[in-house]
């Protein structure tokens, strides 16, 4: 409805602009005085423009008849012109406009010839230049506003794109979190359930300690999970330790809230100083090398995963009795080693290996994973730091 309004009244100051030029317009000697004949042609140009957004070039070419018809009638020159600029830009703005600008070409060539006759000149006569630039004008608008119109559809196609990879980047991060997190509780749970299943009966107390190792893991892991849920659910993602409003799935800052307004608790991103007590309870080793500095959040972050992932493989599935993690301090970023002597991979990689080398990757390192020199697997990488 908002749109036929709109061309209603875009036939409405057509016609009355129209009739108004025909009105005042000056005669010249051999001029017919306009009459309803006219005026009737005027406005069944202005009339025509209603089918000018579904048929811009049979508008153009009505519209154009009806003008030169105007003209053969030896009525005062220019007069009707408005109408036709309209139908001019609107052929010109028109995602078809292929026939449409055939329709314009063909006009603009017939009035220039039927101009040049009337005032007895050639066509680079300066007596024609203002009527054939206003018409060229109205196609240079449409133009200009159909070439607008592209680049807004396709800066917002751009956009949607853009907002889409986020979303997917976003849910690999989150499944790569999942993984990792029930990798690794799955891992220590088996270790540590193992040992108190042996010392059960001898060891009381150190059967005891292996159960509380066990109940801290499923804690921390039902933390992660609860926030990794939650920014499937909601789009919120766990800030980093320091960040008081972490991004959301569109990059956007925001706060981590509960349903009633309260801030959600979020498990602080993990750091190299947890690797202690991820060796600890997974039975690894973890050896450094070189002087242990802070390292970049991110870079200590992916290197806890890729750690964690590593040494819940060699418990889960290499039935390794020596699990070693080995941390390289260098001047150019950090160095990670996993190295077990279980029997190995005896199938293709996993959504594990794969997620340890987009992590590193993600941050312009490298990973590597095969089996070791003397039997086992080894994971080893770089992050640049």
């Amino acid at each position: 409805m908002r749109r036929w309004m709109a061309e209603a009244g875009v036939v409405a100051v057509a016609g009355t602009v129209t009739v108004y030029r025909i009105a005042v317009a000056g005669l010249a000697p051999a001029d017919r005085a306009p009459d309803g004949w006219a005026y009737g042609l005027g406005l069944a140009m202005a009339l025509a423009l209603l089918a000018r957004r579904r048929w811009p070039a049979a508008t153009l070419a009505t519209v154009g008849a009806l003008f030169l018809a105007y003209h053969m009638s030896r009525y005062p020159g220019g007069a009707p012109a408005a109408p036709l600029w309209v139908a001019m830009y609107s052929v010109a703005v028109a995602p078809r406009r292929r026939s449409g600008l055939a329709v314009a070409a063909v006009f603009l060539l017939l009035d220039l010839h039927g101009r040049m006759m009337v005032e007895d000149v050639g066509p680079l006569d300066a007596t024609l230049d203002s009527s054939t630039v206003v018409f060229a004008a109205a196609l240079l608008l449409g133009e200009a506003v159909r070439s607008r119109r592209i680049r807004l559809t396709l800066s917002a196609a751009e956009r949607d794109r853009a907002a889409e990879q986020r979303v997917i980047e976003e849910r690999i991060r989150i499944a790569r979190e999942l993984h990792d997190v029930t990798a690794h509780t799955l891992a220590v749970v088996g270790v540590q359930a193992g040992v108190a299943a042996e010392v059960l009966e001898d060891d009381p107390d150190q059967a005891r300690a292996a159960l509380d190792v066990v109940r801290q893991a499923s804690r921390e892991a039902m933390v992660e999970l609860r926030a990794a849920v939650g920014a499937l659910r909601d789009g919120r993602r766990d800030p980093a330790p320091g960040d008081h409003r972490p991004a959301g799935l569109d990059g956007t800052p925001g706060d981590l809230r509960d349903p009633a307004g309260e801030p959600s608790p979020a498990p602080p991103a993990p750091a190299l100083d947890r690797l202690p007590e991820l060796t600890a309870a997974t039975g690894a080793v973890l050896l450094h090398d070189g002087e242990p500095r802070p390292m970049p959040r991110a870079v200590e972050a992916t290197a806890y995963r890729i750690v964690q992932e590593a040494v819940a493989n060699a418990v889960r599935h290499a039935d390794a009795h020596r699990i070693e993690v080995r941390l390289g301090y260098r001047p150019d970023g950090l160095t990670l080693s996993v190295r077990d002597d279980g029997r190995g991979a005896d199938g293709p990689p996993g959504n594990g290996l794969r997620g340890m080398a987009e992590r590193a990757t993600g941050l312009g390192g490298w990973l590597r994973a095969g089996p070791a020199e003397g039997g086992g697997f080894q994971v080893r990488g770089w992050l640049p730091g």
